[in-house]
């Protein structure tokens, strides 16, 4: 792989502080607009983007621990390609939908007493999605300054940083699979 020279490093520095702000940022605020259309096929397939990461960045872990770089290369770039396919579809399907409400088994939109008592697992499913949602905001920097430190051929820097970043990149990628199979049933 060509490494990218380090005097070209600080604008890529800069973009990856940009896009680290403005992701939240529009996702926040894409919860408050509505637009018309029907994606709501998109949940199972932005949940298959998450599997197919948590799968990629496992096998990406045990090629570089098997010394085979060039494949750890393949699967984490193809893991960011679908980490950012999940994101456009998370963004697309959310645009275009009202937020679905856990426990919600009638679909009204509305959570009565007697559909809360019915979710026993509500406690863990909202500590899942809080965890999930707050680590996808702090892990973007971290992956992408990982990238750039390996393109631009510093493994140490590199090294430090996946230390944080790749747990947490698992842990996004996982949490968000199971947290779709959680909330899947009260899809209207």
């Amino acid at each position: 792989m060509k490494t990218l020279d380090s005097n070209k490093i600080a604008p890529y520095k800069k973009l990856i502080i940009v896009i680290s702000i403005l992701i939240p940022l529009v996702v926040g605020a894409l919860f408050r607009i509505r637009i018309s259309g029907n994606l709501s096929f998109l949940p199972p397939i932005y949940a298959g983007f998450n599997a197919a990461t948590s799968l990629l960045l496992i096998l990406a872990l045990i090629m570089i621990k098997q010394g085979k770089i060039s494949l750890h290369r393949v699967f984490v770039r193809i893991a960011l390609l679908l980490s950012i396919l999940f994101l456009a579809c998370y963004v697309a399907y959310h645009l275009t939908s009202d937020p679905t409400v856990y426990g919600d088994i009638n679909h009204d939109g509305i959570l009565s007493d007697d559909e809360a008592n019915l979710s026993p697992y509500r406690g863990l499913y909202f500590a899942l999605l809080i965890s999930h949602i707050g680590l996808s905001m702090g892990v973007i920097p971290l992956v992408l300054y990982s990238y750039l430190h390996a393109w631009a051929g510093d493994y140490t820097r590199h090294k430090k940083l996946v230390k944080f970043a790749y747990p947490l990149w698992l842990y996004v990628a996982i949490t968000g699979v199971v947290v779709y199979f959680m909330i899947a049933p009260f899809y209207a």
